[in-house]
């Protein structure tokens, strides 16, 4: 998940927010914060599943366990297909050799290995935090979702944000929706795309409409949502002229409590 997940938290972290139904749209949101944000700190105490699918229809599945404070995946399928048994054999070997690489490392290397994990955790944190500057917040209705209640709320950018860093710079182009289940505070649906084009000096990159990303959750366990399904496609121009693009969808089930933590 990492990264990916992460780029749409700010969709819940608002701190201006605008209705004409009576309601307080800016409780609703900073509500849904608390929440999203305790399932932040709850996501690294689960194992579960994960199936990512390419632009061409091909896809991987894989068990990801939390391995001693960083997470390992093992390959487990092929396009929907079991893997072979002696593909099998040898991704259980090597998750039985990791674990145990893991178990007897020394303390400096599991801190610096534990570490790297922790650096984009906290790169996570740094930009959610950001984004509690960079929009509006706005009730558009109150619906049904997968047979759950929910408000549906907008997002977009606050005029005279200014970002402090590059990674933050992408805000100040986008525009998102999310759908808040009105029980629990929970996501269960968040939608964002770029609206207009943002340069990013340090990468000599432009962000360029049609990158959009969408996520939804699910519940894992009584009061923890994680992710259910992420889908991304993103658009750049790097250096004014090489285009980039990149495609991203993954479905996330079998949340259970990591054996090993």
């Amino acid at each position: 998940m990492g990264y990916r997940v992460a780029v749409l938290t700010w969709l819940c972290l608002g701190a201006i927010a605008t209705t004409g139904s009576g309601l307080d749209v800016a409780k609703i949101v900073q509500r849904s914060a608390r929440v999203t944000d305790a399932d932040r700190e709850a996501a690294p105490k689960y194992d579960y599943k994960e199936t990512d699918r390419e632009a061409d229809g091909s896809s991987k599945t894989y068990s990801v366990y939390m391995l001693f404070g960083s997470p390992y995946r093992e390959l487990i399928a092929v396009d929907g297909k079991p893997l072979p048994e002696d593909r099998q054999v040898q991704e259980t070997r090597k998750l039985a050799q990791e674990t145990e690489r893991r178990r007897t490392e020394s303390p400096q290397d599991r801190e610096r290995r534990v570490a790297e994990f922790q650096k984009e955790q906290n790169r996570d944190r740094r930009f959610m935090q950001e984004l509690v500057h960079a929009f509006n917040f706005k009730l558009l209705d109150q619906a049904q979702i997968d047979n759950r209640q929910v408000y549906v709320i907008q997002a977009t950018p606050r005029a005279g944000y200014h970002p402090t860093d590059n990674a933050s710079k992408v805000l100040k182009g986008m525009r998102g929706q999310l759908w808040i289940d009105k029980q629990t505070f929970q996501w269960v649906k968040v939608e964002a795309k770029v609206i207009h084009p943002v340069s990013i000096e340090g990468f000599l990159a432009k962000v360029e409409p049609g990158t959009r990303f969408e996520l939804e959750k699910m519940p894992a366990a009584d009061d923890v949502w994680l992710p259910k399904h992420f889908s991304m496609t993103s658009k750049a121009e790097i250096l004014s002229v090489i285009q980039h693009g990149e495609h991203a969808d993954e479905t996330y089930f079998d949340y259970h409590p990591a054996a090993i933590q």
